[in-house]
């Protein structure tokens, strides 16, 4: 026997945004595995004859590739491969390996290859200060990063990413000195490596011992290139001994993730006095003469067209 009660349908309501997605819904797809690839463990087809992967270069667009003119030294074959040849540096947000790039059977050059650790395993505790001034266009990414779900720390670290590969394509043009960026793909961040020919890099500014003369060079050159970033409206912000290579005797400035518009962001002018205090007082614990950071920052604020 039929019942003559109707069911009435249940009415699902349209989605008429993207951003009517929960910040957990968002999709994230799973890592691939070699199973993916051929049905068999442990063998894939489409692997390089030797090293551990083919270079990434021909993948990465044109916006995600260093700036022109590229240096003779940069490996552009799509039959180029990559080597890990080990860990340089290993920091709280991303490790550093140094990568050798070249054609099969032919000597590569060396690279850095920083690469932002997994959402799971590491936490940008400082974001907070440094992104402002730095937009999101899409809000469901902006409530992702604000709840620290996976997404949204995912989207955070290809934030810090993108960032750095930009202020050192942007600082590099303006002649400053840093390591020339070959390209970003996802958290990798791909940079002229710094160091010796057999893959020594260069001392960090903190392990050197410089004499009289020497410190009074490195000091010029380190207020030239951070003169250079002012010009641009920029602070390093996160300026000490320890993220300052020296190289042929020159500073080179390195970790710029976190680069402050001085300008746009509230709490620019805060973060470039502080990069010249820290720095400062490296310098003269030194022997350099203690009005010299003061002086530093009046140039600096002036430079970047800050009030007194």
């Amino acid at each position: 026997m039929h019942s003559s009660r109707r069911t009435e349908p249940v009415r699902r309501r349209r989605r008429r945004f993207d951003d009517d997605l929960a910040d957990d819904d968002l999709p994230i797809r799973p890592p691939s595995t070699v199973d993916d690839l051929d049905g068999r463990a442990g063998h894939d087809p489409d692997a390089p004859p030797e090293g551990d992967r083919w270079s990434t270069w021909p993948s990465v667009p044109a916006g995600a590739r260093g700036p022109r003119p590229w240096p003779p030294w940069l490996v552009t074959d799509a039959g180029a491969v990559d080597r890990d040849r080990g860990l340089l540096k290993t920091g709280k947000e991303a490790d550093v390996h140094l990568l050798e790039r070249g054609l099969p059977g032919r000597p590569g050059v060396l690279l850095a290859a920083k690469r932002y650790r997994d959402p799971a395993h590491r936490m940008f505790h400082r974001d907070a200060g440094y992104l402002e001034g730095r937009r999101v266009r899409r809000s469901r990414e902006t409530r992702a990063m604000a709840k620290r779900t996976a997404t949204g720390r995912a989207l955070i670290a290809g934030q810090w990413a993108d960032a750095e590969f930009a202020a050192l394509a942007r600082f590099h043009r303006a002649g400053a000195p840093v390591p020339y960026p070959v390209s970003v793909a996802g958290t990798e961040v791909l940079l002229e490596f710094v160091g010796t020919p057999d893959g020594v890099a260069a001392p960090r500014l903190a392990a050197t011992r410089p004499g009289p003369d020497e410190l009074a060079a490195l000091w010029g050159e380190l207020a030239g290139a951070l003169g250079l970033l002012a010009d641009l409206g920029y602070a390093h912000g996160d300026l000490s001994a320890y993220n300052v290579l020296v190289h042929g005797g020159r500073p080179v400035l390195i970790d710029l993730p976190q680069v402050v518009d001085v300008v746009g962001n509230p709490q620019g002018p805060a973060f470039l006095d502080r990069d010249v205090r820290r720095i400062g007082e490296w310098f003269t614990a030194r022997g350099l003469p203690p009005g010299a950071p003061e002086q530093l920052l009046a140039e600096l604020r002036e430079r970047a067209h800050l009030s007194p």
